[in-house]
């Protein structure tokens, strides 16, 4: 079968034309920005790309045309599918028919951490010699892939709260149906399609409507969101998390990179891994209560972990120039660059941090988390912010407020400059953002030389 994906550069529809090449389907797919990581994915596995969204690239016709959640009424590609009257369907439904159906799901969902606790969690599997499918919104260095198939019951998907189509607003986890689901945290966000975080609270209480009884739900006990979810309704058995739960971690080092596990109360072995943040052991305690539901004991778990690679772009480290330290880091929700940058701070000490922020998610564009941002980063020494000409709001008075030396740059030189003029070696400078920010990393790199 011949199956065209529009938006297969975002990531889960990358990985998901991962898993249809894998089924034996030919793949193709195009997209309006062709960037690494996912491109260099998709070539690599033989996959062909198409820039732009011209119908000429659906003649002759696919049997089948995936639409990714990106796409909207009036894109040439959409209108042309819809006129010619193609099948279609969205991604997670395709997920749901052709890979999920019968299989022991293992679904990783929350505001924060899906990614990089999928990859954990599908490592965990696999050092335990489970081999589970999987597909994960990102590269996870224990891969080197973002999905693949596998050939056992298992299969751990990073379960994303966005709305599945244009023609589907269901939240894409809900047509997952998993076994063992992680519900990491629950806070605002993604404000383009939710008015509220109660309409957020809802799509989760819609996905732990379909959780079997013999299942098992793991939530954190600080989360109060989640604990309104749960008291909507819930038929499955609960673990939680950290403090007062049944998983709890005694830090023995203070950035979260060495701990020791602890369930019930009884002591599982102590994880000593390249990880830092309190946000990642938190993601550690999720990713062994969800291991052991399927038959991994946690102090094979905690080994497991103790090997765990990350993620790419999650702070990633691209480059060390000069004694300066560059990282690549997907954080694009004020909470998740407070932990980030907490998380650094911690293992640096006074080393200097410059942090470099770009507003570009949907939510961020639309100014849905600029009063968060002030405080967000005050981890770092100095920001640097980047206004793209079609921010809709004045990010230079959210800087103002910032108590951490602020400026705002327009342009990607003018980042570069500033940052050579502050940068010494020893400095750490992280670029945060959830898309490709021009190459900039590169850029930077080859200019502190």
């Amino acid at each position: 079968m011949h199956i065209h994906i529009l938006g297969i550069c975002g990531t889960f529809m990358g990985s998901l034309a991962v898993l249809a090449k894998d089924l034996g389907h030919k793949v193709t797919g195009s997209d309006a920005n062709v960037y690494p990581p996912m491109s260099t994915q998709l070539e690599a596995q033989g996959i062909e790309l198409m820039q732009g969204y011209d119908p000429s690239q659906l003649d002759p016709a696919p049997d089948l045309v995936v639409v990714g959640n990106a796409m909207s009424r009036g894109n040439p590609a959409v209108e042309y599918v819809l006129n010619k009257g193609l099948p279609y369907v969205s991604g997670p439904q395709w997920l749901a028919d052709h890979v999920l159906r019968g299989r022991w799901v293992l679904a990783v969902a929350g505001t924060h951490g899906k990614t990089t606790t999928s990859s954990m969690l599908a490592w965990v599997l696999e050092h335990a010699g489970m081999a589970p499918g999987f597909l994960i919104g990102g590269v996870p260095q224990n891969f080197s892939v973002s999905a693949r198939l596998g050939d056992t019951p298992f299969f751990v998907v990073e379960a994303d709260e966005y709305d599945s189509a244009f023609f589907d607003k269901r939240s894409k986890f809900v047509h997952y149906g998993p076994r063992t689901a992680i519900l990491n945290n629950l806070e605002f966000d993604h404000a383009d399609i939710f008015p509220d975080l109660p309409a957020i609270e809802r799509q989760f209480h819609h996905l732990v409507r379909t959780i079997p009884s013999e299942g098992l739900v793991i939530h954190p006990t600080t989360e109060p969101a989640l604990e309104r979810v749960i008291k909507m309704g819930c038929w499955t058995p609960v673990q939680t998390t950290g403090q007062g739960g049944q998983w709890q971690a005694k830090l023995l080092s203070e950035d979260g990179s060495k701990f020791e596990v602890l369930f019930e109360g009884v002591a599982q072995g102590v994880v000593d891994w390249g990880m830092t943040g309190q946000h990642n052991v938190a993601n550690a305690l999720a990713t062994l209560a969800a291991a052991r539901h399927v038959g991994v004991v946690p102090q094979q778990g905690v080994e497991a972990l103790s090997a765990f690679k990350s993620v790419k772009r999650r702070m990633e480290k691209v480059a060390e120039v000069r004694g300066i330290t560059i990282y690549d880091d997907f954080a694009h929700h004020p909470t998740a660059i407070a932990t980030t940058l907490d998380g650094l701070r911690k293992k640096v000490g006074d080393a200097p941090i410059i942090a470099i922020v770009e507003p570009r998610s949907n939510s961020m564009k639309l100014g849905a988390h600029r009063d968060g941002l002030p405080e967000s980063v005050d981890q770092a020494d100095q920001v640097v912010w980047y206004a793209p000409a079609n921010l809709g709001w004045d990010l230079a008075a959210t800087a103002a407020l910032c108590t951490t030396p602020s400026v705002v740059c327009d342009t990607l030189d003018a980042i570069i400059e500033r940052v050579k003029s502050q940068a010494q070696p020893g400095t750490h400078v992280v670029i945060m953002s959830n898309g490709g920010f021009g190459g900039l990393h590169g850029k930077l790199a080859e200019a502190l030389k």
